[in-house]
């Protein structure tokens, strides 16, 4: 029998949790939008990325006592430099085999995570990285409690300031794309062989889009690690750079607003079908979560194939 209820639409919690996690993807995804959307790169590795940066940050804090305000810098370059590492050598070689590179570099991080475990440790979770973070939380609560905003979830501030980063680092890389710089990166997708033959460094331009989406991915690895607060490397599974790639498609390839509408909408929905109740098991519904999934990707496909707020110009580029 099923059993279908909606009360949790008028839940605050329930918000809050998806605000959250919308804007833990939303952040991640615009790194995949910058590197599929704009610069025409299929960077499979997002999730590694962010594990590199959320890992880095929790060791620098819970291992070796450096302030959370510094290790998350520090966190944000070791991603980039992860990046570089995997793309110089991996760039230089058709899209295909470049996507099945940043793939496995993501597996290895996972498990290098599950498998270092004087380092990470493993399965059993990295502590102790959050209390900057909830002495932080504990100060900007009782400021809104003091202006009239009664703050009954303790995932409220963190809902705050990450839709608040969400929003600054969607508007400026929106305005870092329309530089001369973005349009290198566009003329690349177009056809890169033109862009080299201009005396455009195609390589060193992929590259840095490549950094850049691995220093968004670090940033939302902050977000997911304070949320969790809890790192374990099954969080990094390649679903989440899946999910990414839905966000891009469901937003619009080459929309950059379209990934936080993208990101909003698959919260909801993924978070929504827990609350439908069938006589299965629980890996069976969780199956069936990714079956919706799949339905409205096929639906967008068929009656808006350039995504809610994308053009058709944009999926013709580099055709």
């Amino acid at each position: 029998m099923i059993a279908i209820t909606f009360h949790f639409l008028t839940a605050a919690d329930f918000w809050i949790g998806v605000g959250v996690l919308a804007a833990t993807y939303g952040i991640f995804a615009l790194g995949l939008q910058l590197n599929v959307g704009t610069t025409g790169i299929t960077n499979f590795g997002q999730a590694g990325f962010m594990a590199v940066g959320a890992y880095t940050m929790g060791i620098l804090v819970a291992k070796q006592g450096w302030s959370w305000w510094w290790a998350m810098p520090a966190a944000i370059a070791a991603s980039m430099l992860a990046a570089v590492i995997v793309g110089l050598p991996s760039l230089r070689l058709r899209a295909d085999y470049f996507a099945i590179t940043t793939l496995a570099f993501a597996e290895i991080v996972r498990y290098l995570a599950d498998n270092e475990r004087d380092l990470t440790e493993g399965s059993q979770g990295l502590l102790g990285y959050n209390s900057d973070w909830f002495k932080l939380s504990l100060r900007l609560g009782d400021w809104l409690n003091g202006h009239g905003v009664h703050v009954t979830s303790f995932l409220f501030p963190l809902l705050l300031v990450s839709w608040g980063v969400l929003l600054v680092l969607t508007l400026l890389v929106a305005l870092v794309v329309r530089t001369p710089w973005g349009r290198v990166l566009r003329a690349i997708r177009e056809d890169e062989d033109a862009a080299r033959a201009l005396g455009k460094n195609t390589l060193a331009y992929k590259l840095q889009s490549l950094a850049l989406a691995a220093a968004l991915a670090a940033i939302a690895g902050f977000v997911l690690a304070l949320n969790l607060t809890l790192l374990v490397p099954d969080e990094f599974d390649p679903v989440f750079t899946i999910f990414g790639f839905v966000i891009v498609i469901l937003g619009g390839l080459g929309s950059y607003v379209g990934v936080i509408l993208g990101s909003v909408i698959l919260m909801t929905v993924l978070e929504g079908t827990r609350y439908v109740e069938l006589p299965l098991s629980s890996d069976k519904v969780a199956a069936i979560r990714f079956i919706i999934v799949g339905l409205v990707l096929i639906l967008l496909m068929a009656f808006r194939p350039q995504g809610i707020l994308g053009s058709k110009q944009e999926m013709l580029l580099g055709e």
